[in-house]
């Protein structure tokens, strides 16, 4: 019998505490589920400590007791879950090891894996990576040598890979269709329903609609404190701001011109579950998106709920797609697979073709084979195509070619400085005095850096901060983070003290 990733994590776990030694187990938190969870509990008992974001403070403190005192022999959590005081550790496991999660934005700034390296290096200890579309750069390590690559060629319980066939949605619209469904993912959501079989469609924006326009004069409702259009939300009729949660009444006549004709554009998953539950109301629907699971135990009830069979459609964003296993779901629809394409971030392709196939791979996972429709205006993309063909190494190649042509990572390290202040011409005065004095100093230090002039940044504005950007490639090195760490120095002994500076590794996002 195939083994899947988990059933390898699990046995190299047992391995490792036989040795009377402990592990670490990292997992992204959307993918922190009591089915994954309960998998570990039943072949190892209560000596698992669980670890994320959800826990109370005592619920945390206990989890950090029973690892203190020896009494843990696996922690299990997300990013956080790295600095767990737990002795003799003996194996370090990062699944999904591509996820972004594992990356801090905030401060502390850190990277989890280069943390588990650091750990493993000091304590002589393997760190497993599993991902079935791992980070780019992770695989030219492998590809390099530098990392051990193991594969596992076939799925889990030897269940084939779902058939998948790409819809091209100009093609829809050239026939008159201007439904959020294809006619072939109709067709496909009827024949499983008359089948009861389940289906997932994957929908990576939530909302109603992703923003609200007047048809007279052309005004867009944004947020008062970033430049960035409010979504509205139909659920509770209030337009919001998913960069600093900003609310505001729905618009029914605009502020500008007091015209009547408000126009709603965009599609996010309460529209989606709106017509699915008026084109298939005889189906069982629910949505999970961030906004259904505030309340707590509430993710936890939504997949119990799906995984007992008492759901016919799940509708959600990408909380949906990591680390589940539903038996009976044998459809997924893609609603749009262009969102990510077209973001301002060289990962654009990267992250597109992980999100496809991570999705893809929800079907098909019990005896009857898998279909999957993934919806797009760009069919010839080929991280489209790559995605249909679930080849990784495919993908990877002509990644890594125009990585190379480009200098991307990992051909080099990506630097950004995030300039920000609530004053706009102040905001790009010390943009500009810092890229000055950043500049002189890789002269005089004869670095090799390759460094862009400041611009705005492309969301210009979050919580009445005004931002600007600056961008440097090089090869990280200790010299050039001492030179680095000179320059802000310099920087903040004049500064003002209102315009602050991040610098930020090979960040999870350009924007």
């Amino acid at each position: 019998m195939a083994l899947g990733k988990t059933e390898v994590y699990l046995q190299l776990i047992e391995s490792v505490i036989k040795k009377n030694k402990t592990a670490i187990v990292l997992v992204p938190e959307i993918s922190l589920t009591p089915q994954m969870v309960n998998r570990f509990l039943s072949r190892f008992g209560d000596v698992i400590a669980i670890l994320h974001s959800k826990l109370s403070i005592g619920e945390r403190y206990d989890q950090w007791k029973k690892i203190k005192e020896n009494k843990i022999k696996i922690v299990i959590g997300a990013r956080s879950a790295i600095f767990a005081p737990i002795q003799n550790i003996g194996i370090i496991i990062i699944d999904e090891e591509h996820d972004t999660s594992y990356k801090s934005d905030t401060s502390p700034r850190y990277n989890v894996k280069d943390i588990a390296k650091y750990l493993a290096k000091i304590n002589d200890i393997p760190i497993v990576l599993g991902s079935a579309t791992p980070d780019v750069c992770t695989f030219e390590n492998a590809k390099n040598g530098e990392i051990e690559l193991l594969k596992l060629t076939k799925r889990a319980n030897e269940s084939s890979l779902p058939n998948i066939e790409v819809v091209d949605l100009r093609q829809e619209l050239a026939n008159g269709n201007h439904s959020m469904l294809s006619k072939r993912l109709y067709e496909e959501i009827e024949t499983n329903l008359k089948n009861k079989k389940q289906t997932i469609l994957f929908l990576n924006r939530r909302g109603f609609s992703t923003f609200v326009m007047c048809r007279e004069c052309g005004f867009t409702a944004k947020c008062r404190r970033c430049n960035v259009s409010l979504t509205y939300h139909a659920e509770d009729a209030k337009l919001k701001c998913h960069y600093c949660g900003y609310e505001s009444k729905n618009l029914h006549v605009c502020p500008v011109c007091n015209s009547k004709n408000i126009k709603y554009f965009g599609t996010g998953t309460e529209k989606l579950e709106e017509q699915i539950k008026k084109n298939f109301p005889q189906a069982t629907t629910i949505r999970m998106d961030i906004d259904t699971v505030t309340k707590k135990n509430s993710h936890e009830d939504i997949l119990n709920k799906f995984t007992n069979e008492n759901i016919d459609i799940l509708i959600g964003t990408q909380m949906v797609v990591k680390g589940h296993h539903f038996p009976n779901v044998t459809l997924v629809g893609v609603i749009a697979a262009d969102g990510s394409l077209n973001i301002e971030d060289y990962r654009a392709n990267e992250r597109t073709f992980q999100i496809l196939v991570q999705v893809a791979g929800r079907a098909g996972r019990g005896k009857e084979k898998g279909r999957v429709i993934i919806q797009t205006y760009n069919p010839e993309n080929l991280c489209i195509e790559y995605s249909k063909k679930q080849d990784y190494e495919m993908f990877f190649n002509t990644e890594i070619a125009l990585r190379k042509q480009l200098k991307y990572p990992p051909l080099c390290d990506i630097i950004m400085f995030g300039i920000s202040s609530k004053n706009e011409e102040q905001v790009k005065n010390m943009a500009n005095k810092f890229y000055s004095m950043l500049n002189k100093n890789i002269k005089k230090y004869s670095l090799p850096i390759e460094l862009f002039m400041p611009v705005p940044a492309p969301i210009s504005k979050i919580k009445n901060r005004y931002r600007w950007r600056i961008i440097g490639k090089c090869k990280l090195n200790s010299k050039v983070i001492d030179v680095i760490n000179k320059t802000l120095e310099e920087y903040y002994s004049w500064g003002h003290k209102d315009t602050r500076i991040v610098a930020d590794i090979n960040p999870n996002s350009m924007m």
